[in-house]
C-alpha cells in the first residue's frame, strides 16, 4: 500500500499540558510532515517530543515531533500554523480576565516572534483571556486579520453538547448545540440553533434544564478548574485547537465556531467575536450568518461591546 502524502509544518507554542495534548493529538492525526512543541523551559519539549515519537511504532503514524526548549525560535521556520498555548493557566478563583496583563507581554513576544519566522503562518490563538489575547496577537504579528483566530467556540460548543447529552440520556452524535459570542462571561449558548435527534432543544427538555445547561456551559471551564485545583482543562480545549489546525491544513472549508475578526456581519463592526466562520489554508475563509432568535442576537451584540472595550485596552498591554 502507498504511503499517504504528509506535509506542512504546524508549530505548537508552549509545552504545558494543553501544548502538548494538542501537540499528539496533530502528530496522530499523521497528515503532518512534522508538528514542533517549543517552550521557554530547556529540556521540557525535547523530551515530550522524544516520547511522542517513541509513541509512532505503537499508534502507527509518521509526523515526525520536534521539541525546542529555551525560548528558542529556531526549526519552527515557514510553519503553516501556529498553535499559541503559551501563557499562565487559571486557578481556582481566577477569571480568565485575571490573567490578562501577565499572558498580554507573554503572547505579545511571542506573536512578534513566530512572524519573523513563519511570516505566512495561520495562527491559532488560545491562551486566556481569549477574545483579547487574540486580537494583541494580531496586533503584534501584524497579520492580515484573517490569519488570526482564537480557539473557544469549538470547546464552549463541545461542552453543550456533551451537557445536553447527559441531560438528555441520548449519544453525543445526535446532539447539535451551538456558542457564541465571548469566551467568558458574555458567551452566548444558542439553544434555537441546538437539536436532539433532529428535534429542537426545546422540545427535548424543559426551559429550567436549558437554562441550566447554558449557565454550566458559561462556567464550564471554572468547574473543571475547581476540581483540578493545580491547573485548567487540555483534553477537550486541545482537540478544538487541533482540529482548527487540521481544517487550516487540509483547506477543508468547514464551518466552526471560532473567535474571528467580525466586520459588518450581524451589524457588528471591528472586534474578535465567538462566530460560524468557515476555515481554509488562509485562516478564516469567510464569517456565516446564522438564523438567531432576537435574545440571542441582542447578547452575540451585548457580547461585542464588552469584548470590545478590553479589547481597546490590550493594545498597550
Amino acid at each position: 500500500m502507498a504511503d499517504k502524502p504528509r506535509n506542512g509544518k504546524v508549530t505548537v507554542v508552549g509545552a504545558g499540558f494543553y501544548g502538548s495534548t494538542t501537540a499528539l493529538r496533530l502528530a496522530e492525526y499523521d497528515i503532518f510532515e512534522t508538528v514542533v512543541l517549543t517552550d521557554i523551559v530547556e529540556g521540557k519539549p525535547e523530551g515530550l517530543a522524544l516520547d511522542m515519537n517513541q509513541s509512532r511504532p505503537i499508534e502507527g503514524f509518521e509526523t515526525r515531533v520536534v521539541g525546542i526548549g529555551g525560548g528558542s525560535y529556531e526549526g519552527t521556520e515557514n510553519s503553516d500554523v501556529v498553535v499559541i498555548t503559551a501563557g499562565l493557566p487559571r486557578k481556582p478563583g481566577m477569571s480568565r480576565m485575571d490573567l490578562i496583563e501577565t499572558n498580554a507581554k507573554i503572547v505579545r513576544e511571542v506573536a512578534e516572534k513566530v512572524a519573523a519566522a513563519s511570516p505566512d503562518a495561520v495562527l491559532i490563538v488560545v491562551s486566556n483571556p481569549l477574545d483579547e489575547m487574540t486580537a494583541l496577537a494580531q496586533l503584534a504579528s501584524q497579520f492580515p486579520k484573517h490569519r488570526v483566530m482564537g480557539q473557544a467556540g469549538m470547546l464552549d460548543t463541545a461542552r453543550f453538547t456533551n451537557f445536553v447529552a447527559e441531560e438528555a440520556g441520548v449519544p453525543i452524535s445526535s446532539v447539535r448545540t451551538l456558542t457564541l459570542g465571548s469566551h467568558g462571561d458574555t458567551m452566548v449558548p444558542v439553544p434555537s440553533r441546538c437539536t436532539v435527534d433532529g428535534k429542537p432543544l426545546t422540545e427535548v427538555l424543559a426551559a429550567d434544564r436549558i437554562e441550566h445547561l447554558v449557565d454550566r456551559t458559561r462556567n464550564g471551564g471554572a468547574e473543571v478548574v475547581a476540581l483540578l485545583k493545580t491547573g485548567s482543562a487540555y483534553f477537550a480545549p486541545s482537540a478544538a485547537a487541533a482540529r482548527m489546525a487540521r481544517a487550516v491544513m487540509e483547506d477543508s472549508g468547514a464551518v466552526m465556531p471560532v473567535c474571528a475578526w467580525v466586520d459588518g456581519e450581524y451589524g457588528i463592526n471591528g472586534v474578535y467575536l465567538g462566530v460560524e466562520a468557515e476555515i481554509g489554508r488562509e485562516g478564516v475563509r469567510t464569517v456565516v450568518e446564522g438564523d438567531l432568535s432576537e435574545s440571542e442576537l441582542a447578547g452575540l451584540r451585548d457580547a461585542a461591546e464588552a469584548v470590545r472595550a478590553k479589547q481597546a485596552d490590550i493594545a498597550d498591554l
